[in-house]
């Protein structure tokens, strides 16, 4: 259902742009949705929700993909791109509680308390600042997860993306967000991105149009701070980045399983360049995966380095370590 009113409200944005053309959404359903007795990060790559839909799109069966930008490798396979990043939605993550723990915060919940998530990221930094809570996995859409939460009493509370509840409509449902001293987000969270053929100037030039240039900024350099890192869904792996006064400053981190190891570091640079036009081989120029050419590009590469020195920062300082550590675990 979230899939759906995501894809719904990218044909509404385009539809708007170029009501003379018309739409057509095809479901699909992808490997990640239907195995929901493993936990994500055991199963491996994050390719499970994309690899049906990049067949379609290579088979010319559909002209563009609809995904959470946090689902998409750092890199695509060839022949693809992300045409284009929309603005962002609020990127924090969310806590919904049983209705009977309704006006707690997770601060308040009795000891022993069960959280359900199924990331490691978030699991790792929230046992390090609430270690008499208890997290176990829980996976399945939104929906199944909401339903799980309220119907038994396996769970106090979970914890969702803030992002994926606001679009749903279930604002009311989000009785604690975590801010990033809290717990950092996922690379990429709250982001849409429409991913397309590379080769298909015409689709791409149209997608071009929802760019929104603040967060193609802050999304490539999480980008490649996680690429440099060689993150992905089996190592907690967490940033926060913003833009402002012409200045991206990007916060990442890398934790152990249990949080109790980790590493976090604060960098910024300047993005404050003009458009400039450039006319012939520049065009299909890719930052981790993203193609945006109404977004200036020495503002492109400047992120896309802000990324990739946070990332070479933590690894001198031994992230590598932290990480390779989290994996062994996490595989065992």
């Amino acid at each position: 259902q979230l899939a759906r009113v995501q894809t719904d409200s990218i044909v509404e944005m385009l539809r708007e742009l170029y009501p003379d053309l018309s739409f057509e959404i095809v479901a699909m359903a992808t490997t990640g949705d239907k195995i929901l007795d493993t936990a994500l990060s055991k199963i491996g790559e994050k390719s499970l929700f994309t690899k049906e839909l990049e067949n379609a799109l290579e088979k010319n069966e559909v002209d563009l993909v609809v995904h959470s930008l946090k689902d998409l490798p750092t890199s695509l396979p060839p022949g693809f791109t992300i045409g284009a990043v929309c603005k962002r939605e609020n990127p924090l993550d969310a806590v919904v509680f049983h209705p009977k723990n309704c006006g707690k915060t997770l601060s308040l919940l009795p000891e022993k308390s069960v959280i359900g998530t199924s990331s490691l990221r978030r699991a790792a930094q929230l046992k390090k600042k609430f270690p008499q809570l208890e997290f176990r996995d829980i996976r399945g859409n939104l929906n199944t997860r909401l339903k799980k939460l309220d119907e038994k009493e396996d769970f106090s509370a979970i914890i969702l993306a803030a992002a994926g509840l606001k679009r749903m409509g279930w604002d009311n449902r989000i009785g604690q967000l975590l801010s990033p001293e809290d717990c950092l987000y996922a690379v990429g969270q709250g982001a849409l991105a429409v991913e397309v053929r590379a080769k298909d100037q015409e689709i791409l030039n149209m997608v071009s149009a929802l760019h929104d240039a603040d967060t193609v900024l802050c999304c490539i350099a999480e980008r490649a701070f996680m690429k440099h890192l060689e993150g992905g869904c089996s190592v907690p792996v967490a940033v926060n980045s913003m833009l402002k006064d012409g200045q991206l400053y990007l916060t990442g981190a890398v934790y152990s399983l249990d949080g109790s190891d980790s590493l976090k570091e604060t960098m910024q640079t300047s993005v404050n360049y003009p458009q400039q036009s450039e006319d012939g081989p520049n065009d299909d120029v890719q930052h981790v995966g993203i193609t945006a050419k109404n977004v200036p590009s020495k503002a492109q590469e400047a992120a896309e380095s802000l990324g990739v020195e946070l990332a070479s920062l933590l690894q001198s300082k031994g992230a590598k370590h932290i990480l390779s550590v989290a994996r062994q675990l996490n595989d065992a």
